[in-house]
């Protein structure tokens, strides 16, 4: 029987933190973006509340605040009254962030951005802006992760504008370094798959890149709009612990096991982030019923060669926080595809304790389940075969 976890001082390996972001510097777009397109482009408005994000020159408004907690108390939590000045720099800067990570014992993170969670749709509806809005964050993060040694690895983001430009990006995000891709959408653009999609997913099993869907994108339109939410409504404590246990999600991953792709596409990687894990196990028993019962009229037969449930163990991929009830789980769903995260320096970030937050979410673990859960299982799927499985003393 393998040694239990207690302790996070018995970790000799390097943690790889399968979900962490940026916020992206406020000048980013406006110093990448045609002067045609400045105005619309993402900038930071200061006011008497705090910093925010404008979008399409105020149409949208976006708090900086809840995307830069790391290091404040919970007395301190709060979505407005945020400003660049005041949020640790390790959010944009490479040599902050990487001293950030030595202080919370993280050896490599996993990078999404704050700014456009909910998608590059929130860019712009318009092609051109918000094509040139996702370059310009693109090449950014690839300047980011330079120099950081391989400790921070980069994500391209995908445009919602159409199959042509979503292959574009990621072709292009593949040739400057980014070990992952980013989806808001279906690759043809919206949120429903169609037959042209199989172009994208030919080339990403092609390239063997893992294609993400982190909470708060793929929602459909008005849902989840940033300027309808109430922050001070117990409703919105609702709605962040709805998505924290998988219910965003639950729609999208649905569509994606059923879009009937797999056995064409048996090496795809689809990875779900930080809707954590405990859910797993009822979707998939619950899908695999519905699976038994109307594969005949549905034609899923002829469709799916395997059940729901197979295909979510081979194809998909699952991160997660705080989710000790999802821990005890881990043997009703694919062991080696869940990996733990931190947040930095978003509001579910316990930085600098993060080990504390192991020790609770891991104890009476076997050691040797640990290691998979905050190393290997990360560090095999993006193919970090440069970082060591042991630390030198």
């Amino acid at each position: 029987m393998s040694e239990l976890f207690y302790d996070a001082s018995s970790i000799d390996y390097p943690i790889v933190d399968a979900d962490s972001h940026v916020n992206e510097p406020p000048e980013l777009w406006q110093d990448r973006v045609p002067a045609k397109f400045k105005t619309r482009a993402p900038k930071v408005l200061s006011t008497e509340r705090g910093e925010f994000w404008s979008f399409e020159d105020g149409k949208e408004l976006w708090p900086v605040g809840l995307t830069a907690m790391a290091g404040l108390s919970y007395l301190e939590y709060k979505p407005f009254g945020m400003t660049y000045a005041k949020m640790r720099p390790g959010s944009f800067d490479t040599k902050e962030r990487l001293r950030d990570m030595d202080a919370d014992g993280i050896y490599a993170q996993i990078l999404y951005p704050s700014v456009t969670l909910k998608g590059a749709s929130v860019y712009s509806g318009e092609r051109e802006l918000q094509l040139c809005c996702v370059r310009s964050y693109n090449e950014w993060l690839a300047e980011f992760c330079e120099g950081s040694g391989g400790r921070l690895i980069g994500q391209g983001i995908i445009p919602t504008t159409g199959l042509d430009d979503a292959v574009a990006e990621l072709d292009w995000s593949l040739k400057t370094g980014h070990r992952g891709i980013v989806i808001s959408s279906f690759p043809n653009g919206s949120l429903d798959p169609q037959p042209e999609d199989e172009r994208f997913w030919g080339l990403a099993q092609e390239a063997s890149v893992p294609v993400a869907v982190h909470i708060g994108s793929f929602l459909p339109a008005g849902m989840g709009r940033r300027k309808e939410i109430d922050w001070k409504s117990l409703r919105f404590l609702g709605m962040a612990a709805w998505t924290k246990a998988g219910g965003q999600t639950l729609g999208v991953v649905c569509d994606l096991i059923f879009a009937g792709i797999y056995d064409r596409f048996p090496q795809l990687k689809i990875v779900l982030v930080e809707a954590n894990i405990g859910w797993i196990p009822t979707l998939l028993e619950q899908a695999d019923d519905m699976y038994r019962r109307y594969r005949w009229y549905s034609g899923a037969v002829d469709k799916m060669k395997l059940m729901p449930s197979e295909i979510f163990m081979r194809h998909f991929w699952a991160t997660f926080m705080l989710d000790s009830v999802g821990v005890e789980m881990r043997h009703r769903m694919n062991l080696r595809h869940i990996m733990w995260s931190t947040d930095y320096p978003h509001s579910g970030s316990d930085w600098p304790d993060s080990r504390v937050t192991l020790e609770r979410v891991f104890r009476g673990v076997p050691r040797s389940e640990v290691k998979l859960m905050i190393h290997t299982n990360c560090k095999q799927l993006y193919g970090l075969d440069y970082i060591p499985d042991a630390l030198e003393l």
